[in-house]
């Protein structure tokens, strides 16, 4: 499979702007790309997913695993001709604390691949080959095999930088001028995502396609994926997965003693109420048709739209694996659930964007609610925990939690090693499993009764609410590091 991973020696220096835009310009010429996205960041894989016609995947070692790196990257990118991986921070930042866990280098190295850096020259001259030299002599492991310099002046200061990396022996690959035109908007966790200015968005992939196709040399990165080896081991299968998986993944939380709480019952799964017969999942009434030529598999509403546009590909993947029927629908228009519902995810996005809408959808508010008192199995996480609460800004929402929800200028985010405190239908309790947070919201109060996560690691607190079937938390988990979350939850909505 030729590779390419795109790296940076920080944030901002214009990853995504390449990427984005060499998946673009290779898809333009008829190649099947394969976009990934190293960490658990959303709102990139939007992005690349437009370029690509084909989903934008995650590659995160702390919340999967190194050892499900390469077999994810397989599935991902089977059928492709090329591979772009964009990289996360800098090349060599990863979970903090835990060297190179989690970081592009690390991922690189596990998929033998070659990395390109983008360079910010914007305020240097010669200075950008000792940087380059750096990066590219600190890990031996790693293989810098190209720079793409980004935000040059003028032709003269291209010219400069390219004599100075004359001495580094790492080719130029590409130089980009400034161009603030085929940016893309930024919110307070990042860039607005895709799915939230679809016309917008195509536009600006369309831009960045065109400044890579004139900026970079196509055909030697190219040629530079193609010299990636060969790359062994078994491709990651979501119903292997599903059935061998373990409750948390590999690498999982320590055996800490967790935070204190008087509320650890263990409920057993509730009876879910009858499931419609199983059709193809996908958004709108079409795919809610004529379930009846797959009998006995649940029916699981996953939230869509432009106000919950956070989810990995590879959740829906291992709830059909698990022997669910997935159907998208969209809270800020569908005014009912999708017959048959026997199971609810929630994910993430920004909710607080849209309240106004999101509460003025009062049907489907008192649908969801109704779905949570009969004891359905119910997965919220971040958007989906604020969309559960009593109000959000003031604006009535769900009201299946006795809490309430307010944005804040405060920006929490990191990554978290949890334990299960009560019983639901995502773990058991006692499970250990690694997620992430990302949010400028607070939920007030921040656990219930009976609390979702005990969380150890930066601080020792307890987070989140399960009651009944509900479990909702802003804690983020990817459902490939521990695939028994899947099957859990698929069971709970079966009875």
């Amino acid at each position: 499979m030729p590779r390419l991973v795109i790296a940076a020696p920080a944030s901002g220096s214009g990853k995504t702007t390449v990427a984005t835009g060499l998946i673009a310009a290779y898809a333009g010429r008829g190649l099947a790309v394969s976009p990934h996205k190293v960490g658990p960041d959303y709102i990139d894989p939007g992005y690349h997913a437009l370029a690509a016609g084909r989903p934008g995947r995650n590659l995160d070692a702390y919340l999967c695993g190194p050892e499900r790196i390469a077999p994810l990257f397989l599935h991902g990118a089977a059928g492709a001709d090329l591979a772009v991986v964009e990289g996360v921070m800098g090349l060599y930042d990863g979970a903090a604390g835990q060297g190179e866990l989690a970081s592009t280098a690390q991922v690189a190295k596990v998929l033998r691949a070659p990395v390109v850096l983008v360079v910010d020259a914007s305020s240097q001259s010669r200075s950008v080959a000792a940087l380059v030299h750096g990066f590219a002599s600190w890990d031996p492991e790693v293989r810098l095999a190209g720079v793409i310099l980004n935000k040059l002046g003028s032709e003269r200061h291209e010219e400069l930088l390219r004599e100075a990396l004359d001495e580094s022996g790492v080719p130029v690959l590409g130089a980009l001028r400034r161009s603030p035109d085929a940016g893309t908007p930024s919110r307070h966790l990042g860039l607005v995502p895709a799915a939230e200015r679809r016309a917008e968005a195509v536009a600006s992939v369309a831009a960045l396609a065109a400044r890579v196709r004139t900026g970079c040399d196509l055909d030697a990165l190219y040629a530079l994926a193609r010299s990636a080896p060969p790359l062994p081991g078994p491709v990651w299968d979501p119903a292997r997965e599903g059935r061998e998986g373990r409750e948390a993944p590999a690498g999982a939380a320590p055996a800490e003693e967790t935070p204190a709480t008087g509320a650890r019952a263990g409920l057993a799964p509730p009876a879910p109420p009858a499931a419609a017969s199983p059709g193809a999942s996908g958004h709108g009434a079409g795919a809610w048709r004529d379930r009846r030529d797959r009998p006995g598999r649940p029916l699981v509403a996953v939230a869509g739209g432009p106000a919950f546009t956070f989810s990995y590909t590879e959740h829906a993947e291992l709830l059909t694996a698990a022997g669910a029927d997935v159907v998208t629908f969209d809270p800020l228009h569908d005014e009912k659930l999708p017959p048959g519902t026997a199971g609810l995810v929630v994910g993430g996005g920004f909710p607080e964007m849209y309240a106004p809408e999101l509460s003025a959808n009062e049907p489907l508010r008192e649908a969801v609610a109704a779905l949570a008192a009969r004891g359905a199995p119910v997965a919220a996480e971040c958007a989906g925990l604020l969309y559960l609460a009593r109000s959000l800004d003031g604006r009535p929402m769900c009201g299946v939690l006795d809490a309430e929800a307010r944005m804040t200028e405060r920006l929490t985010l990191g990554y978290r090693e949890a334990v299960a405190l009560s019983d639901s239908p995502l773990a058991p309790v006692g499970a250990r499993l690694r997620g992430h947070e990302f949010h400028r919201t607070v939920i007030e109060p921040g656990a219930g009764a009976a609390p979702a996560w005990g969380l150890h690691r930066p601080s020792r607190r307890v987070e989140g609410f399960v009651r009944r079937g509900v479990h909702a938390s802003y804690v983020h988990l990817h459902w490939a590091g521990a695939p028994g979350t899947a099957r859990r939850f698929v069971e709970w909505c079966a009875g």
